[in-house]
């Protein structure tokens, strides 16, 4: 039987669904294997941090002297954006985004992967990021599967980014590792050109979590609804937003729902003027792109 080719939704620049359930990504990036990068020394590899699902994710070393005694570093969880359905943290695009992070700062990189909607409906990614948080915190007494975690990673220097829609996962983690009492000593989150929910529901995340309003009264789209918001753990947020961006008074928001709330930490907000969505992920050698990647550096040396 033919393929059906009439379009039931359409997600611009994200997704595409056919009548008969078919769909396909409009965006993707090429995958890219683990290595050692030849100009910063930085290796990677990959781990399977969940067996159910066998999601990839990829850790990052900075480059290490081997007659060196082992030096403990920060930790920066990352997880990658692409309105919950694209994406991935073994492609080319997190790669260049977290590199000046493992290079500069310097720091151990964890990317995260989760599962990606349609095919799994939110919240799936938000359990998998969960899921993915505790395998790390595993590791809090030296003892986890993964060497590099043990070896060279200070558990009381955590720190955690997302871009976009990972922006959102990375705030739902530091707030169930409050609610939890996380073994992790999380010190700060980087939310770079955040997605959270607005009061009128969106197609597009109605369509990828069919149990949610899809609006701003949801917590996992929208901490201003989050009655747990005040037991977020980490200290600081850095909040980046772009002036050219449609979520920019998303991001704006997000920084007033947290100086409003209960919760003890301190934010700040800071704006890419000129710029677009994400636009470091395409202009990674810009100086705007360089001056992102420094705010982030930055913050994760100063807060430590």
């Amino acid at each position: 039987m033919a393929s059906s080719t009439e379009i039931t939704h359409e997600f611009p620049p994200f997704i595409r669904v056919y009548k008969d359930g078919r769909f396909e990504r409009l965006q993707t990036s090429p995958l890219i294997p683990p290595s050692t990068d030849p100009v910063t020394g930085v290796q990677s590899k990959d781990i399977v941090i969940s067996p159910d699902h066998e999601v990839k994710s990829r850790i990052f070393l900075p480059k290490i002297n081997p007659v060196d005694p082992p030096k403990k570093l920060p930790l920066v969880i990352h997880i990658h954006g692409g309105g919950f359905c694209i994406g991935s943290p073994v492609n080319v695009v997190t790669q260049s985004v977290v590199m000046p992070l493992v290079s500069q700062t310097p720091a151990v990189v964890l990317s995260i992967g989760y599962r990606l909607a349609p095919e799994h409906p939110l919240p799936t990614a938000h359990h998998d990021c969960w899921a993915a948080y505790q395998w790390i915190a595993s590791h809090a007494l030296g003892s986890g599967p993964e060497p590099w975690i043990n070896d060279y990673v200070d558990v009381n220097r955590v720190f955690l980014t997302g871009e976009s829609a990972g922006a959102n996962l990375a705030h739902y983690i530091a707030v169930q590792a409050g609610i939890n009492n996380s073994s992790l000593g999380i010190r700060g989150l980087i939310a770079v050109h955040p997605y959270f929910s607005q009061k009128e529901p969106e197609k597009m995340v109605k369509y990828f979590f069919p149990t949610s309003s899809g609006s701003d009264d949801d917590p996992k789209l929208n901490p201003r609804s989050d009655p747990d918001l005040e037991k977020m753990v980490c200290l600081k947020v850095l909040i980046l937003v772009a002036e050219k961006d449609h979520l920019k008074p998303r991001g704006i928001a997000y920084k007033e729902t947290l100086e409003q709330s209960k919760w003890e930490g301190t934010v700040e907000l800071m704006e890419n003027v000129g710029e677009d969505h994400c636009f470091h992920f395409f202009e990674q050698s810009s100086e705007k792109a360089k001056e992102l990647f420094q705010t982030m550096i930055s913050f994760i040396n100063q807060v430590m």
